[in-house]
Formats: C-alpha cells, structure tokens, sequence
C-alpha cells in the first residue's frame, strides 16, 4: 500500500514556457495553470493528502514585466474571488501565506474574505503563498519577537517556527517542483529542512493527478532519518 505524504509543497512553474511551446502568451500559460490549480487540489484530496501549499507569486516576482505582473495578480485575485465560492462546497480550508500589505485593498479583503469563509472546513487544508519569500518571511518572524519582548534565551525552534507565515501548519513531507528547475528559489526553507524533494520536467499546466501519483511513488521510495542513521 502506498504512503501518502500528510503535506505536499509544490513549486508551480514552467506555465511561461508551456504556453511558448504551443505559440502562445506567457499570459495564457498562466491562466491555464490557474485552472489546474483545481484539478490538483481535487487530486490531492482523493489521494489523501490533508495540507498542499503552492508557491504562486514570489517576492521576486515583481522584477518581472509590468505588464505580466498586472495579469498575475488579476488572475490570483480572480481565483481567490471563485475559491471563495466552490471552498465550502469542497469543504476545503484556505489560508494565504506571505506579505500581503503590497496587495491591493481589494485582493486583501478577497483574502481575509476567504479565511474566514474556509476557516471551519475540514477537508484538504489549501495554503496559497502570495508575494511571498521565505528569508522575508524568516525576518518578519525575527522581528514579531523582537517586538514581543522574548528574551533571547527563551528563543527555540519552536518558538520561531510559531512566529512564521506557517504557523500550525505541519512542514512538508515532500516538495514538487514542476519544470526541471532544480532550485528552492527562496520557498519553505525553515520549513524544508528534512523534506523529500521531487523534480520533474512537467510544466505546471500538464502536472495532473497521474503526475501527482508519479511524485508519491518517489516519495514511498525514499527512506527518511531525519539526520539520524539507519539501524542494521
């Protein structure tokens, strides 16, 4: 029987050169991966997965073409505008991670909005990062207890862990990255450190469940210690 990862984080990448290698805009890549978005949430949920975190916008995202990035954010808050309908009805959780103060008014109501409206649902816990880096994120936690007094000695892993974007939130089991990229390109780190990671040449937009699957049977392959060693 197979064991399947409790967290999956996945790097959703390659939609840019999916749509260059049909003749299209890198715009029409993205809104197709978009809708994948869906299929795999499905996926993952069938397959038991109970957390599935997706990098959507980075923080270095912005460099891109203004124009790119107008579209980004139309189709992230467009999909968190539907999410907010079809979540109940999937009785899936949403939380957004990242920093959320350079999103529109709008797109952060649409956020909260969201939360809130998911946050009794039980089903596949969806995290979604936004405008997120993982350095960032490690330096708003530090400076979060700074701000709350704690005295150095008391700092653990723990209480760092409980002040980032994350918190409560399991560290993944696995980590897909779509695309052949083999870099974390500043996502999870804390969180990563004793994830199994898992690289395929799929762009995003063709990663469905039969891919999904493919990832977990890696996965079932690989002996996790922790740092630790293995008993003869």
């Amino acid at each position: 029987m197979m064991k399947i990862p409790k967290h999956v984080a996945i790097i959703l990448d390659g939609n840019g050169r999916w749509a260059k290698s049909k003749g299209m805009p890198r715009n029409y890549g993205h809104t197709v991966g978009a809708k994948n978005v869906e299929t795999v949430c499905q996926a993952a949920d069938e397959l038991g997965i109970e957390y599935l975190t997706l990098y959507a916008f980075s923080t270095e995202n912005w460099n891109r073409p203004d124009s790119e990035v107008a579209a980004l954010m139309k189709l992230l808050e467009s999909y968190l505008k539907n999410c907010i309908r079809t979540a109940n009805k999937n009785n899936m959780r949403v939380r957004v991670i990242g920093e959320l103060s350079r999103l529109s008014e709008s797109f952060q109501k649409k956020i909260q909005e969201l939360e809130e409206v998911s946050a009794a649902n039980t089903g596949l816990n969806l995290t979604i990062a936004i405008n997120y880096g993982s350095r960032d994120e490690i330096c708003r936690a530090v400076k979060k207890i700074v701000e709350e007094g704690i005295a150095s000695e008391d700092i653990t892993e723990q209480v760092i862990s409980d002040h980032l974007d994350t918190a409560g939130i399991p560290d993944p089991d696995l980590l897909i990255r779509t695309s052949g990229e083999l870099r974390l390109s500043n996502y999870l780190m804390w969180q990563l450190a004793y994830t199994e990671f898992y690289f395929t040449d799929v762009y995003w937009p063709d990663f469905n469940r039969e891919e999904l699957i493919k990832a977990c049977e890696k996965y079932n392959k690989r002996e996790r210690r922790y740092g630790g060693v293995k008993e003869e």
